[in-house]
């Protein structure tokens, strides 16, 4: 049940989404998926932009239509190259997902895309938010988005904390149901450029006048601290290929990724050693990376012997259609593996 009450702060929508709009209109940032409302361009970005920032987005959005122009090639292609467009963004499990909900379209639908929220839920993979903000903005559905950017708006507008249903309650009574597509990606926008989680730049919110709060307020739990860990990999490199893993396929993340072989962690003792021994592991570089709530602080190591890993060689030409996971896609354009070899396969 929502916690709306008598005394709860009146917010006129007619006001909110007249200012809202008209400055989502002068200050829209010029965003890929937003050139037009074809369903599947605005459903790929959708799950891609889940958990995931815009900037980073952006590369791997143009990579993959390129890769998989409709949902029929996506339908058909195999996981592992999917996989492999994905390599990046993490949370492999939205690119099966996406993968699986093609063959649906592609098969069970003849091609043909849901045309409302309540039949884009029935997807895999599609839930509530994914599936009211494709139908808003490729149907022109009046349903309302919330997301995290939506929640912050919504309590600094009001100045309240709400939870669960409050939000879409509230949602709902400010969306425009003229132009609920415009009005979901405003107030998103507004969330993500301008009601910033920390110093939310309010002289230049188009709605300042309504808000309650105008100013920093945290509502709800505080972010966990990022743990940070260190870990060693081994990059093996011999006649144009490098050694690769396998994670395996039942693996709670990244299932079935192929990545750079891990090694026992270097003790102070060990390193020393290292370098009095002219044919161990030398360093080659250091790289940082970022998964979920975790900083890894990752050591790359050249010469150690790769017999032990039970993976096999890969040749570098055929890194770019690999399933890789982010972290070593990272590594190898810092070694200057990676690059050289994209530019080749385009």
């Amino acid at each position: 049940m929502a916690s709306s009450s008598k005394s709860e702060r009146f917010v006129p929508a007619g006001d909110f989404r007249q200012s809202l709009l008209a400055w989502y209109d002068a200050h829209a940032r010029d965003l890929p998926w937003r050139r037009d409302s074809d369903p599947y361009r605005v459903w790929v970005s959708e799950i891609m932009l889940q958990q995931t920032r815009v900037a980073a987005v952006i590369e791997h959005y143009h990579e993959f239509l390129r890769r998989f122009p409709s949902v029929q090639n996506l339908a058909a292609a195999k996981e592992a190259s999917v996989l492999a467009a994905w390599s990046g963004l993490g949370y492999y499990r939205r690119a099966r997902m996406l993968h699986a909900a093609a063959k649906v379209i592609a098969r069970e639908r003849g091609g043909e895309f849901p045309k409302t929220a309540a039949e884009w839920r029935d997807l895999p993979g599609i839930g509530r938010y994914t599936a009211a903000a494709i139908a808003s903005i490729s149907l022109g559905e009046s349903i309302a988005v919330v997301d995290g950017n939506v929640e912050r708006v919504l309590q600094r507008l009001y100045g309240t904390q709400f939870s669960g249903e409050d939000f879409w309650e509230h949602a709902e009574k400010l969306l425009d149901p003229e132009r609920p597509g415009d009005f979901n990606q405003a107030i998103m926008e507004l969330g993500a450029t301008v009601c910033t989680p920390k110093a939310p730049s309010c002289l230049t919110c188009p709605v300042m006048q309504l808000c309650s709060t105008r100013g920093e307020r945290q509502f709800g739990e505080v972010a966990a601290r990022q743990a940070r860990r260190e870990i060693d990999v081994a990059l093996h490199r011999r006649n144009g290929s490098v050694f690769l893993v396998q994670r395996p396929v039942d693996a709670r993340l990244m299932a079935g990724m192929w990545e750079l072989p891990q090694m026992q962690k270097l003790l102070s003792d060990k390193r020393k050693a290292c370098r009095q021994n002219s044919n161990a592991p030398s360093l080659i570089f250091s790289v940082r990376h970022s998964i979920t709530v975790t900083d890894y602080t990752v050591r790359v190591w050249d010469g150690e012997r790769p017999q032990s890993y039970g993976g096999k060689w890969v040749s570098c030409a055929r890194l770019p259609g690999m399933p890789l996971t982010g972290l070593t896609r990272k590594i190898l354009r810092k070694a200057g593996v990676w690059d050289s070899h994209v530019s080749q396969m385009r």
